[in-house]
């Protein structure tokens, strides 16, 4: 571990309209934003080696509390000497706190004011998770950033419910920040981490804006957007992006919880978010569709059969480069590992690359021109 620094900090570098370039530093290593995430749910990147994703340029890594405290458990992998080394990756992670989990078991969970009672999705044994008990978890797996535990609900819902979950979500951020400081004072933690709150509200206006307010005043080192991505479509997000943002402190980074497709993530920039993670390029690797720089390729359709030309041959990715379309499309038709392997990797790479680009964009003062230029590019499917 890097000792050199041994706080968390953000630093806004440049701003360029809203779209913002900084650098998060922790213990384990600087965090460029805008930053995308690769989504590690259960200690792995689906189909990538660890150091894949990190030559894809990678700076941190998302895992998952729920899926982690169910296999192979969290007092385990802290025996083990923590996440970091039970997967072999040095670099910051980020744990979510297993709130977006509970809610997809909602046949199987009971939401009270203590916490989230559930039944297992693998073996159908009975666990309550709370904010004390997700913040636990997150300090025996050592991640560099936890969030506080939170109550996400699947949209549309009506306002009554939306507000019911966004009050009980404060209320747990205030649990979750008092577990985390006595995690700190008993050396659980370590200064080097942090506690980031979440945002809820659904896509209503003044709820969101009265969960901003609140959680700005509980002072968490950063605040990720979250109950997005769930229903209620693209324009309604970045409407709720609009409402939400400008009640955000700058000085700390801004965090949009499980987005999303490459536009979503343009658009979030440009509105001033510097953090991401999706499972999206793993997840559409894996069921044979590839993003490029030309658009979007779908290697199911047979007109890519006999097609020689490379996946992208603007693409920093050797394999998007070296494979034909053709081989790609046998092998995603063959059902062939390779086939989600490679697409995984090129779809990693490619993400980071754009995260590359927007930063180098905001750098050099020229974002909205190359948004649009972009945007023209990738939307076009193939």
């Amino acid at each position: 571990m890097d000792q050199t620094v041994k706080t968390f900090s953000y630093t806004l570098l440049k701003q360029d309209g809203n779209a913002r370039l900084g650098e998060i530093a922790t213990p384990r290593g600087i965090i460029r934003t805008p930053a995308f995430m690769p989504v590690g749910t259960v200690a792995t990147v689906k189909a990538l080696y660890p150091e894949q994703v990190k030559e894809a340029g990678a700076d941190i890594l998302l895992g998952n509390t729920y899926h982690l405290m169910l296999r192979p458990g969290a007092e385990r992998i802290a025996r083990l000497g923590g996440l970091h080394k039970f997967m072999r990756w040095n670099g910051p992670i980020l744990t979510d706190s297993g709130g977006f989990q509970v809610m997809s078991l909602s046949t199987i969970r009971k939401i009270t004011e203590e916490g989230a009672q559930f039944q297992s999705h693998i073996d159908g044994s009975k666990h309550m998770l709370t904010p004390e008990r997700s913040i636990e978890i997150q300090c025996l797996l050592g991640s560099d950033i936890q969030m506080q535990f939170d109550e996400c609900i699947e949209l549309p819902a009506e306002r009554s419910e939306v507000e019911r979950a966004m009050e009980l979500s404060l209320r747990w951020a205030e649990r979750s920040k008092r577990a985390f400081d006595a995690q700190l004072a008993g050396g659980g933690a370590n200064p080097g981490q942090a506690l980031f709150a979440i945002v809820q509200g659904g896509i209503d206006r003044e709820l969101r804006q009265r969960s901003a307010r609140a959680l700005v005043a509980m002072d968490f080192p950063g605040i990720a957007v979250g109950g997005l991505a769930v229903g209620e479509g693209h324009e309604a997000m970045i409407a709720t992006l609009e409402d939400t943002l400008p009640h955000l402190p700058t000085g700390k980074p801004r965090y949009l919880m499980g987005v999303g497709t490459p536009l979503d993530l343009i658009e979030s920039v440009r509105r001033g978010i510097d953090m991401f993670d999706c499972v999206m390029p793993t997840r559409n690797g894996r069921h044979g569709m590839a993003f490029t720089w030309n658009g979007r390729v779908n290697l199911h359709n047979a007109r890519h059969a006999e097609d020689s030309a490379p996946l992208d041959p603007d693409s920093t990715c050797a394999a998007a480069r070296d494979y034909s379309r053709a081989y790609l499309h046998h092998l995603v038709k063959a059902g062939e590992y390779l086939g989600a392997m490679i697409l995984s990797w090129t779809n990693t790479v490619f993400y980071q690359d754009l995260m590359a680009a927007m930063r180098m964009a905001i750098a050099e003062g020229r974002f909205e021109a190359w948004a649009e230029e972009t945007k023209a590019r990738i939307s076009q499917k193939i």
